[in-house]
């Protein structure tokens, strides 16, 4: 007995469902390209069993934590102890906390994917729950103990032609020297996310900049050695095969200012004697300084904004970032973009993907953004809106504006490896519903939508991400 539905996610109306089957059926086996993620390289270098079912499923999905943490079990209780602590606990124990309230995910994206992971990867079709929980785990186990379980051999199985992990401005990118060096042909890159060194605000940024200065041999004490240092990094993160940038900001502000206006407040900022806005200032001119850089070596520029991070400050104190506390807030794109779009949005060299928390800003700015300036693309829903109802509102908003090809199809974006054959096939269901509604409410002729389908799953992202 199948834990899934066949149908999921298809249209209730008998002859679209019909239709979006067949379009599903057409691209349910395509490689999958993931360009955006935060799986850990080490997994591919290293090729090591994974431990076990709760460091696998569990630690690492910020959306279960974040679920069994709001129905007041604590992070000790699922094996995440306070940073520099010693303590352990058993993961059997934490899988049987799991699957006792496995109930709380009803409803939710979630639930699909575990489901998927439990029934396509690990042969499962028990519904997991506090009887089965036991019986479940040790299956998994002893599955994880074999060497189809290894992350090279799931990486294949689950058809992944190309992964892009996310490295920080100063990682020396070990474990994707250790992918090279090796003789498995897994495409496994890297992205430039600069945050650490971009970020007055973000810990420890001043010796940061020092570490950029000595790893590049740049003068960062000035603002054009300190730019310079940024490009000797972009060109070492393309020499180990990254094609994008990432960057993570609260707000979509970007700046054009002068050389002396930059001057001044980049040393302003080195100082530390900064306010808040010469902060928020100095992150927006960088964006726009990235989105340059971008221009010169062609690497792919994502933004990620609208999250309020570390929303708890207990919770961050004491257990770290990701831990399920970043909340989405308002944003403004129409007048925060404009700096760096009056610079550089007609440039046809770039490529600016932009990610939103804020769903009313598709319709209302983004769309019309993404529906005139050559350089700027929409990327997929993202994090909360991770799901059939996200998914299905982004193309209601964003595609009577600016079509489907300013779109730059899926990403996964998850830390939870399972997840990804499952959160792409979720993406490429919503597609096929989306399409077999344009098609039997008479907007799209039903040969564009079986070329549609492909391009959505993926020629776009291959043609966005350069992959």
């Amino acid at each position: 007995m199948a834990l899934l539905d066949p149908n999921r996610l298809f249209p209730a109306d008998a002859k679209a469902r019909q239709l979006a089957g067949a379009l599903y059926d057409t691209i349910k086996d395509l490689p999958i390209v993931s360009p955006h993620g935060h799986t850990d390289p080490k997994w591919f270098a290293l090729n090591e069993n994974f431990p076990d079912p709760a460091e696998l499923i569990i630690k690492p999905d910020h959306y279960v934590v974040r679920m069994l943490i709001s129905q007041g079990i604590r992070f000790e209780e699922l094996g995440i102890c306070p940073s520099g602590s010693s303590q352990t606990r058993d993961p059997k124990e934490v899988w049987n906390l799991f699957a006792e309230n496995y109930h709380l995910f009803r409803g939710t994206p979630s639930a699909l994917w575990l489901d998927h992971s439990f029934e396509h990867v690990f042969g499962i079709d028990t519904p997991l729950n506090g009887q089965s929980g036991g019986e479940i785990y040790d299956h998994i186990d002893a599955c994880l103990t074999q060497d189809a379980y290894r992350p090279r051999s799931l990486f294949e199985r689950f058809n992944i032609e190309a992964i892009a992990t996310t490295e920080a401005a100063l990682d020396p990118l070990e474990y994707h020297q250790i992918i090279r060096d090796s003789d498995w042909d897994g495409n496994v890159v890297t992205a430039y996310r600069p945050d650490s060194v971009v970020d007055p605000e973000f810990d420890g940024f001043a010796e940061n900049v020092q570490q950029l200065g000595k790893l590049t041999g740049c003068d960062v004490a000035t603002f054009e050695g300190y730019l310079e240092a940024h490009r000797n990094r972009r060109t070492f993160f393309s020499s180990m095969g990254a094609t994008s940038t990432d960057h993570g900001h609260a707000t979509a502000r970007t700046e054009d200012m002068s050389i002396d206006e930059i001057t001044k407040l980049y040393a302003k900022i080195l100082s530390g004697q900064f306010t808040a806005e010469d902060a928020d200032m100095f992150r927006g001119q960088m964006l726009t300084e990235m989105a340059r850089m971008s221009c010169e070596d062609g690497l792919v520029m994502q933004l990620h904004c609208g999250s309020y991070r570390n929303h708890s400050q207990n919770v961050f104190q004491n257990f770290g970032r990701d831990r399920g506390f970043d909340i989405p807030t308002r944003t403004d794109y129409v007048h925060a973009l404009s700096p760096l779009l009056n610079s550089v949005g007609m440039n046809r060299d770039l490529t600016l993907i932009v990610f939103t928390l804020d769903e009313t800003s598709f319709s209302r700015e983004l769309a019309p953004l993404a529906g005139a300036y050559p350089a700027l693309k929409l990327g997929p829903p993202w994090w909360f809106f991770d799901s059939y109802e996200g998914m299905k509102r982004f193309r209601e908003t964003t595609t009577e504006t600016c079509g489907f090809y300013n779109t730059v199809g899926f990403n996964d974006d998850t830390r939870a490896f399972c997840s990804i054959p499952a959160r792409h096939d979720v993406a490429r269901r919503c597609d096929s519903a989306y399409l077999a509604d344009l098609v039997t409410t008479g907007r799209l002729r039903e040969t564009e939508a079986f070329e549609l389908a492909r391009d959505l799953t993926y020629t776009f992202v291959k043609q966005a991400y350069k992959l």
